[in-house]
């Protein structure tokens, strides 16, 4: 029978939802899987958008968007294991004197990467719900873009050689920057010599939690991060793997929903998602293309807007529905 299966190389994080995908105790219907861990998962980002080094691989969503965009031969399913709202995490210095998110331009903001996700997710909400004209930010980098044909904006600037974020944060040569590994919280770069810092500072907006679940309900936007894709050509010769894919995806996700409504998943991730039920329903990891429609249009015209993508993508163009495909 493994004869018969294709066999995939495949790199996924270790999530409380994929953790049974990932031991093969769900396994793949007619896949023979191969599963590759790299940590942080962001390096695997880097090693597929580069040298499509995995025939299916967990990326950042906007990261995805950019290399399709310039190109690259993957295409998306609509199966996104990680999730989060992005009001909270841009961190500024008390004494900067920034109350508004406006206060931000003229200044300077350390983020990781310009495409860092989590960055185009805030900028999203500060341009669409604040106003902030984030061209009038200057925005520092101390890392290498992942997929290198993007151009820059001119008003992303990098971190002199043998400065950190963190460090130009602690000097106060930034005014602001994105907490943990987005920004000011790690040093290093993915491929070498990560290595995660303190970073004590207050949040931009220190209500973010009620803004976060006024902004759900009126806009319907759900900011998705890790994005699963596939080769073209492995889709292209057996279109049923796109299903397969999904079936066990939701398979492994209905199981972890049931651990949850049973008080038996207790990890601090699935304390994140238990939270984040009070405020998008009780399936906190939605799946499929009309469940996250909003959601992917918002990101796709965003990371745009942002001067990350040379042109627009219609959202055919980015994601292959997995229940609509032979078998």
């Amino acid at each position: 029978m493994l004869a018969n299966k294709v066999r995939l190389k495949i790199a996924i994080g270790e999530h409380p939802h994929t953790s049974a995908i990932r031991n093969g105790s769900i396994p793949i219907e007619g896949v023979d899987a191969e599963f590759v861990t790299v940590q942080p998962q962001i390096g695997a980002f880097r090693r597929m958008v580069r040298d499509v080094e995995f025939d299916v691989c967990e990326l950042a969503p906007t990261t995805y968007i950019i290399a399709r965009a310039y190109g690259a031969p993957f295409v998306g399913l609509p199966i996104f294991v990680t999730r989060r709202f992005h009001h909270g995490g841009l961190l500024v210095r008390p004494e900067a004197g920034i109350r508004h998110p406006k206060d931000l331009e003229g200044r300077k903001v350390g983020v990781r990467a310009y495409s860092v996700t989590t960055g185009v997710w805030t900028r999203q909400v500060l341009i669409d719900e604040f106003g902030l004209d984030a061209s009038k930010v200057t925005w520092v980098v101390d890392d290498e873009e992942h997929v290198t044909q993007l151009k820059l904006p001119s008003n992303v600037v990098h971190a002199p050689s043998g400065s950190s974020l963190a460090d130009m944060m602690a000097s106060g040569e930034l005014a602001g920057g994105f907490a943990a590994a987005a920004g000011i919280g790690r040093t290093g770069a993915p491929t070498g010599g990560w290595k995660e810092v303190e970073a004590d500072y207050p949040d931009l907006l220190p209500d973010a939690a009620a803004l976060e679940k006024d902004y759900y309900a009126r806009t319907g936007i759900y900011p998705m991060h890790g994005t699963i894709v596939v080769k073209d050509a492995i889709l292209a010769e057996h279109p049923w793997i796109a299903r397969s894919l999904d079936d066990a995806f939701a398979q492994a996700k209905r199981e972890w929903l049931a651990r949850l409504d049973a008080g038996e998943a207790t990890s601090a991730g699935d304390k994140k998602y238990l939270e984040l039920r009070n405020i998008v329903g009780d399936d906190p990891l939605p799946y499929g293309i009309e469940a996250n429609r909003k959601t992917i249009e918002a990101l796709e015209a965003t990371a745009f807007r942002q001067g990350l993508t040379p042109r627009r993508l219609a959202l055919d163009d980015l994601f292959v529905d997995p229940q609509a495909t032979r078998n």
